[in-house]
């Protein structure tokens, strides 16, 4: 029994799924890329396909789970569970005008004409809005359509909102957040879901170590409830009386955005010989 993974075959999407695979353990049998490709040690293979054919191919069973931003799967409204929310690929939907053209609100798209990629999303956000706009439907470029007199507006992906700039047009209305979703067929025979369950026990792993440190450091001992109370860990830190009279090891992990404000106040309190090391994997 093998689990088919649907993903992007390219972009920035693709990139990031397969660096998660790879964390995850998940090796591919050969190095020239292929419509569809085994793991090795693994029950497992890989389809790749356009992401905007991936909600389909799940929910059809072509392919038993997929990872697929959320903006193409709530388009395609098509009938697949979302199993985890992955926390990468993220982007928003939003609305943008010109540069120079005045917004005070909504209602400026009223009788405007808008290209997107994203008709039904843009069609039920307006519909929620009481506005009547004309979608015109675009595969490619739709930030360029104002500019050549295709249309008012764009409804677009965003992330950095560079492509906005570039092309002298303002967002002006968020209409959704996206990111990447681990999704699945909602048939799925219990066989593979065993399968899909040890997957997803080694991206919780991966994703838990994200933004990670494992500090090690020696402390008075007098000085340890202060230090736990900064060094919560997962549960508790670990203490290890030392050779030295007085003194013991602490090991506990800190989150990276904390780390410079930890390590501050662990020096104030006589924390010495502080080493800091990478995480790669957390079993929770």
């Amino acid at each position: 029994m093998v689990l088919r993974i649907a993903v992007q075959s390219k972009g920035r999407l693709f990139e990031e799924t397969m660096e998660l695979l790879q964390e995850a353990g998940i090796k591919l049998n050969n190095k020239k890329r292929t419509l569809l490709i085994p793991a090795k040690d693994f029950p497992l293979e890989v389809l790749f396909l356009r992401d905007d054919d991936i909600p389909q191919a799940v929910a059809t069973g072509v392919a038993d789970i997929g990872v697929v931003g959320e903006n193409e799967l709530v388009e395609k409204d098509e009938d697949a569970a979302i199993i985890k929310r992955l926390g990468f690929s993220k982007c928003r939907l939003s609305l943008a005008i010109p540069k120079d053209a005045e917004y005070a609100d909504i209602k400026w798209f009223e009788g405007k004409k808008i290209a997107t990629s994203y008709p039904h999303i843009l069609k039920k956000y307006l519909k929620e809005k009481s506005i009547s706009s004309d979608i015109h439907v675009i595969t490619g470029s739709v930030e360029i359509s104002p500019s050549i007199g295709l249309a008012d507006a764009i409804f677009d992906i965003v992330s950095s909102g560079g492509t906005l700039v570039s092309n002298r047009l303002k967002e002006v209305d968020v209409v959704m957040q996206s990111e990447a979703l681990l999704i699945t067929n909602k048939g799925l025979e219990r066989e593979k879901k065993d399968i899909l369950d040890e997957l997803i026990f080694r991206i919780e792993a991966v994703q838990a170590a994200i933004d990670k440190k494992y500090v090690v450091l020696n402390a008075p001992e007098d000085k340890v409830d202060e230090i736990f109370a900064i060094l919560p860990g997962m549960r508790s830190p670990t203490v290890t009386p030392l050779a030295t009279e007085g003194w013991c090891s602490v090991q506990s992990v800190v989150d990276d955005k904390r780390f410079w404000e930890v390590i501050s106040k662990l020096k104030a309190l006589g924390a010495e010989g502080i080493l800091v090391l990478p995480i790669e994997k957390m079993i929770l």
